[in-house]
């Protein structure tokens, strides 16, 4: 008893397996995470190879295995399920380990994986990303039932006994995260705040509108954001330095989700990673990368500059969006591009939390004419990301600009199921947004 007055606790969180690894700071905020496009062919190309006894199904063959090789090297570009593979192999030859989770995830709810394929002689089961060759980590792909709850408490579990292994869980349809809640609200959100428990758990949920009706539409991206700890003035001195409790993007592009996993690991910290995943982007033909963005001296970007005005420098509307909504905006942009070319700029925010303070006002510097800001997003007013984003971009604004919201009006379900109002009120968001100027 004597003893216990004089005792201070020790904290334990950076020994054993995780000697080596820091508590995070805003120092480590771009990593280089490309790598070699030669390795990345190699990888890519094991990543659909099969022992020719090994009888795949002829369908796979000829939409999966064959379309990859091709695109691998011919070009121009990987779509987004091989951008994944390529990051899965790449992190495998360092060393590390890869454990995916979720229903059906072997093939992907969108059939856009096949992580595994299936003898149909035999119906045994081979993972070829588990031979590329050389000493490499293990990818462990389990097909798990439909417990969120018990399945997302696992891999959580599994990401605090190791810094070398990367979880990922990926929900059917992002909605799916529902029924986990209390694991999300107790331990990934707050394990780190809590018990100093750093997790490099990723969680993947298929998120977006696409006139299906209410139900797996949204991955209540909105929930996780609310979630997090990120200061709401970044004007203010004190928010300068950010270190957030998760990480939540939406990446619209291969390339970006390809660094986004890799960063994961390659930091010399962890911490949880939300991804509101893509649905349709999958097979977009607009929604692909080359190689070259993936190569040595690349990495992820919270901020993707507009590509589409002419002259930045007469740009007087700035549109801000995030995920699949920017294409849709791209497309009927280049449309009408004689009426809004170098007055309207679209501008991309990958990555939401940590806020991308920087990132944004170095965009908003190339548009010194701009006198419109505007947040634009296909889900209503009361979802998405526009009540987190909307103080936080205001307060690095020009001086005398206000944000303008474009996108629905506040519901309580995720969006209508009618499909007649379902286009029209899209169509709407996007002559908002490129109307007026």
């Amino acid at each position: 008893l004597a003893a216990s007055k004089d005792y201070v606790p020790q904290a334990d969180h950076l020994k054993g397996k995780w000697a080596g690894l820091t508590m995070a700071t805003e120092a480590v905020t771009t990593l280089d995470t490309g790598v070699p496009v030669e390795t990345l062919r190699e990888v890519g190309e094991k990543s659909v190879s099969v022992d020719p006894a090994f009888h795949v199904h002829s369908r796979l063959t000829k939409h999966h295995i064959q379309p990859r090789l091709k695109r691998l090297q011919d070009g121009p570009s990987v779509d987004w399920a091989t951008a994944e593979a390529l990051a899965f192999g790449t992190l495998l030859k360092e060393g590390f380990n890869i454990r995916l989770c979720g229903q059906d995830v072997g093939r992907g709810t969108f059939s856009q994986r096949h992580a595994m394929f299936v003898c149909q002689d035999t119906e045994n089961v081979y993972i070829p990303l588990n031979s590329i060759g050389g000493p490499q980590g293990k990818l462990e792909v389990a097909n798990s039932n439909l417990s969120e709850l018990a399945v997302l408490g696992f891999e959580y579990g599994v990401s605090i006994q190791s810094p070398n292994i990367l979880p990922i869980w990926e929900a059917q349809f992002g909605d799916f995260n529902n029924t986990a809640q209390v694991i999300i609200d107790t331990y990934i959100s707050s394990g780190e705040t809590k018990w100093l428990r750093q997790s490099s758990l990723v969680m993947l949920l298929p998120h977006g509108y696409d006139g299906a009706g209410p139900e797996h539409s949204s991955s209540r991206i909105e929930r996780f954001l609310q979630l997090c700890n990120t200061p709401l003035d970044m004007a203010a001195e004190s928010s300068q330095t950010q270190n957030p409790n998760m990480h939540v993007a939406i990446p619209t592009t291969p390339a970006q989700i390809f660094h986004l996993l890799r960063r994961q690991m390659q930091r010399n910290y962890r911490k949880p990673l939300v991804v509101a995943g893509p649905k349709t982007l999958l097979r977009l033909s607009a929604a692909t990368s080359p190689l070259e963005d993936m190569a040595p001296g690349t990495s992820f970007r919270p901020v993707l500059s507009d590509s589409l005005a002419d002259d930045p420098t007469k740009v007087k509307r700035v549109v801000f969006v995030s995920g699949k909504l920017y294409y849709d905006l791209a497309k009927a942009y280049a449309e009408r591009k004689d009426e809004v070319s170098s007055r309207i700029a679209i501008v991309r925010v990958e990555e939401i939390c940590p806020f991308p303070r920087s990132e944004l006002t170095r965009e908003m510097m190339r548009f010194p004419s701009a006198t419109e800001f505007t947040w634009c997003q296909e889900e209503t007013m009361n979802a998405g990301v526009y009540t987190f984003v909307q103080p936080r971009l205001q307060s690095i604004l020009p001086k005398g600009a206000v944000l303008k919201y474009i996108g629905r009006e506040p519901l309580a379900a995720p969006v209508t199921g009618i499909s007649s109002v379902y286009k029209a009120e899209q169509a709407q968001i996007i002559n908002d947004a490129l109307d007026g100027v």
